[in-house]
């Protein structure tokens, strides 16, 4: 499927299954190099497929770049710039800068702490590569220093010289987790600490007559992280706190054959008035507080001076009347929009643009989505 898209609101119209949040899926992934939906690249490869291909070519910095990415069932998917490969898939990103808000963001308010650390690390990873490689390089660390604590716990409990010598190792991946973490946890505090303002502001806009709500970055290494003015200590700070505070704790994490600290135990608390909102937030302010994290991230962007692709999918049909007319509103001034809604009746009053309907077509026992130019 080939499809050029302008820079004007382009509103995909199709029933549910037809294959709509696969096309601005595709775009997401391209953006963050993985699923809104899903954890896995493998449920994303089409039945009796090797792998997913994603080509797409984005107007970025005033250039023309075409960027093509193979998602692969098993295995490490494979990425290519104007026809070079690249060593490394996230060398593409920050080449399409996207926001998108879908019905899984209710998760950002009601869900996990994982749910908001992945917000997160969507914001940090359009600064671009360097960004995204300091969390694929952290994860790397965690996931090896994590089956060394497993292998030290099972050495404990059979005894003899085994565990102390895979203990003596931990030193070396102690400073190496520090130093990704530090680097992680700063940027996300930066970002936080400049997407502040913007979530507070969008929220009482939506919500003028709900209790003021602004946000927090929760660490595990402890408060002291974050300066008075919400900003991050230095990374050398935060990195020599983090090998302090690991050592203190090996005992533990050892018992429990895990990683107790790090960027990957952190959480963004999202406080309505006094209060966390996790919990006790009503369906309509988590609905609110959650479209508030898309348009100040929308805003934090532009910031920077970069206008996103914004993408709407199904997300009117999740909204009351006021929050419909307030994301329209919004939207408006969106250089590049995609839409998807089950019917042309789910979008409010004033939502207009290229209408392309999303069918299923069989061949062979063989199911297939197809466009075709409505309006």
């Amino acid at each position: 499927m080939s499809l050029p898209l302008a820079a004007e609101p382009t509103i995909f119209v199709g029933r549910n299954g037809f294959g709509k949040t696969n096309l601005v899926e595709s775009l997401f992934y391209l953006t963050n190099l993985r699923s809104h939906r899903v954890s896995s690249d493998a449920v994303l490869v089409r039945s009796g497929a090797a792998d997913a291909q994603l080509t797409a070519t984005v107007e970025n910095a005033g250039r023309e770049l075409t960027v093509d990415l193979t998602v692969r069932g098993e295995g490490a998917n494979k990425a290519a710039i104007n026809g070079r490969p690249v060593r490394r898939t996230r060398e593409i990103a920050g080449i399409l800068r996207s926001v998108l808000f879908a019905p899984e963001d209710l998760a950002l308010v009601r869900g996990e702490p994982a749910d908001r650390r992945r917000f997160l690390d969507e914001i940090v990873g359009n600064r671009g590569p360097g960004a995204v490689a300091d969390k694929s390089d952290y994860d790397r660390v965690l996931r090896q220093r994590s089956a060394l604590l497993k292998s030290a716990a099972a050495a404990m409990r059979r005894g003899g010289g085994d565990a102390a010598s895979i203990i003596s190792t931990l030193d070396v991946w102690d400073v190496q987790l520090a130093g990704y973490g530090s680097k992680v946890i700063a940027a996300r505090i930066n970002d936080v600490a400049k997407l502040k303002p913007l979530f507070s502001q969008a929220y009482s806009s939506i919500a003028p007559h709900s209790r003021p709500a602004t946000l927090a970055y929760r660490s595990s290494l402890g408060p002291e992280v974050v300066n008075l003015d919400g900003t991050a200590l230095e990374v050398a700070s935060i990195e020599e706190l983090m090998i302090e505070r690991l050592a203190a704790i090996r005992d533990k994490e050892i018992e429990r054959g895990q990683s107790l600290l790090g960027p990957h135990r952190d959480d963004l608390d999202i406080i309505l008035g006094s209060d966390v909102a996790k919990g006790f937030a009503s369906h309509g302010e988590s609905w609110s507080l959650a479209l508030s994290l898309r348009l100040g991230t929308v805003e934090l962007l532009r910031a920077d001076g970069i206008e996103p692709v914004i993408m709407l999918d199904d997300v009117f049909a999740e909204l009351d009347a006021a929050r419909r007319t307030h994301l329209a509103a919004f939207v408006d001034s969106a250089e590049q929009l995609l839409i998807t809604a089950a019917v042309a009746e789910d979008l409010p009053d004033g939502i207009g643009g290229r209408v392309i309907g999303v069918d299923i077509e069989e061949n062979e026992g063989q199911r297939r989505s197809v466009i075709q130019e409505v309006s």
